[in-house]
């Protein structure tokens, strides 16, 4: 009993504490103001959070030896550690500490939140005034904005509470960035507007030189699904079939994840209960398999998830459970937050977003890769095209900048 609940106090502890981590991996917010992003985002996400997991487990560690852990106060930790071994005047360094932490955790969370809200803007998922910049490149509108919004939500709300809300949102977020790197992994290379802004120069070269002799290849030739190719693919790359089956695949995997996390949570030890997740997790096991037997694209890039799928699983596993550790009232006010989403993008960024344009009017243009690549490249800033188009082998020259 006392085991059981030290170890759901922890996971509630954890699903409360996501947004520490949240806080230093928004620097791939800012990939627009370095000068290699593909190089440098990775690398920067990876450190910070490295460091950020040292910093706390070596303080976690520190606590747990100087008193008891069923001693420590939940809310001040350290100064009651300090003043149970006897060091009371470092109570005051760490009310100090704590006013400067406080002040870089809320500069680093309204830092990039202007940029989120610009960059939407300037996709069309959000209002156009909000892109509108000022005479020194600022977005003055989208900071007001953000600045505004962020003053009524802390009016509103306590502390605990905007807590709870952002770190259900991180994990989601997270949820969303394994789901998808599942998904895109596996798809066929695509000549769209999409695929060619997250190419490399050397892979657009090669997809130009063998476009034209790639297309009359066994022609004829139509794909027919059957049980055998889906355990045993007959292609090394990765096509329409296999794409359509590790879509159906992961839809069908996060779904029951999270029927998986939900019952393993409110559940207990029933019997009903134990044998519903062991159901679950075998056909967990036999979709996660499916997907691993499809071919992954062979594509060129800086950065990629390495022990696909099952690490991409394995993490939508570990968010999902963390979020059913959450209470009823942060979900109920996550699900207004989400209504409020749905509305602004169903009423106004599906209509208006620039990427659904471009990819509507492509089956219209011809599948030019290198034309259709300038003609977007025109139509970018600077930021944007340097965000998209830099070169891996740049950033070797400009290691001692960065």
């Amino acid at each position: 009993m006392i085991l059981n609940t030290l170890y759901c106090s922890m996971l509630c502890d954890a699903s409360e504490d996501i947004e520490v981590f949240a806080h230093r991996s928004l620097k791939y917010l800012l990939g627009e103001e370095v000068k290699n992003p593909q190089r440098a985002i990775p690398i920067g996400i990876v450190s910070s959070l490295l460091i950020c997991f040292v910093a706390y487990f070596a303080v976690s560690a520190a606590l747990t030896l100087m008193m008891p852990y069923y001693m420590l106060d939940r809310k001040s930790p350290i100064p009651v550690a300090f003043k149970y071994v006897g060091w009371e005047g470092a109570t005051y360094a760490v009310a100090v500490g704590s006013l400067c932490a406080l002040s870089t955790s809320l500069l680093g969370s309204m830092f990039p939140l202007p940029r989120i809200i610009y960059a939407m803007s300037r996709d069309g998922l959000l209002f156009s005034f909000l892109a509108r910049v000022s005479k020194r490149k600022t977005p003055i509108i989208a900071t007001m904005a953000a600045g505004v919004l962020s003053a009524v939500m802390a009016f509103l709300f306590d502390l605990k509470d905007l807590v709870d809300l952002m770190s259900i949102g991180t994990l989601l977020a997270y949820t969303l960035v394994a789901a998808c790197v599942l998904v895109l992994r596996y798809q066929p290379n695509q000549p769209t507007q999409g695929y060619q802004m997250a190419s490399t120069h050397e892979e657009l070269e090669m997809r130009e030189s063998f476009s034209t002799t790639s297309m009359g290849i066994l022609p004829g030739m139509e794909e027919r699904f059957s049980f055998k190719t889906l355990f045993f693919p007959n292609n090394s790359e990765p096509s329409g079939l296999s794409g359509s089956a590790v879509n159906v695949c992961a839809s069908l995997l996060g779904f029951l994840v999270l029927t998986f996390c939900i019952v393993a949570v409110h559940g207990g030890f029933a019997r009903w209960s134990i044998a519903t997740l062991i159901v679950i997790a075998m056909v967990c096991l036999l979709l996660t398999f499916i997907i691993w037997r499809q071919p992954e694209s062979k594509s060129k890039l800086s950065f990629k998830v390495p022990l696909l799928p099952f690490l991409p699983v394995v993490s939508m596993f570990v968010n999902l459970y963390l979020m059913m550790q959450l209470d009823r009232g942060t979900w109920i006010r996550f699900a207004m937050w989400m209504c409020i989403g749905f509305l602004i993008y169903f009423s106004y960024g599906i209509s208006h977003s620039s990427e659904g344009a471009l990819t509507h009017s492509s089956p219209d243009e011809e599948p030019d890769v290198c034309k259709s690549t300038n003609t977007h490249r025109d139509s970018m800033s600077p930021e944007k095209e340097a965000f998209l188009y830099t070169r891996p082998e740049d950033g070797d020259d400009e290691d001692g900048e960065l």
